[in-house]
């Protein structure tokens, strides 16, 4: 049986964010469900490249920006992301190069399930130990 994880999440009356319960996030009014969104995939994308590159005996530092596009999509007149791009720049120690660094970021994107649950698939572009990662297709 495949492992599952479940998650639940709220908002107060206030306004504030509580992961299953606890630790409040009051984010401000310029905090979209668009922007969590793009949030989400970031933190989720480096969770993923922490995970894979942990158990490969690989250190991992960095951040994300991600940015995406909402507009009607054609196929049924709906709004939703048509366009999502997610840079990260990381260190990893010791540094990786070739197939095992593509197999790691490779890893990093399939493995982040908020990227998988996207209709839109994500576009990544990597910036690893100060260098651009040039991938077939910008990513998956």
């Amino acid at each position: 049986m495949a492992k599952r994880f479940e998650y639940a999440a709220s908002v107060d009356r206030e306004g504030r964010l509580l992961a299953d319960g606890e630790a409040p996030l009051e984010p401000g009014p310029e905090w979209t469900p668009e922007h969590l969104l793009l949030a989400g995939l970031m933190r989720c994308t480096l969770k993923s490249l922490a995970f894979h590159a942990e158990r490969a005996g690989v250190a991992v530092r960095g951040g994300a920006t991600a940015e995406g596009v909402v507009t009607r999509r054609e196929e049924d007149g709906r709004f939703a992301f048509v366009e999502i791009e997610c840079g990260l720049d990381v260190e990893l120690e010791p540094p990786r190069e070739g197939e095992a660094l593509a197999e790691l970021l490779d890893l990093a994107e399939r493995d982040c399930f908020v990227g998988a649950s996207l209709t839109e698939k994500p576009r990544y572009e990597w910036r690893v130990n100060c260098e651009v990662v040039r991938r077939p297709g910008g990513g998956r």
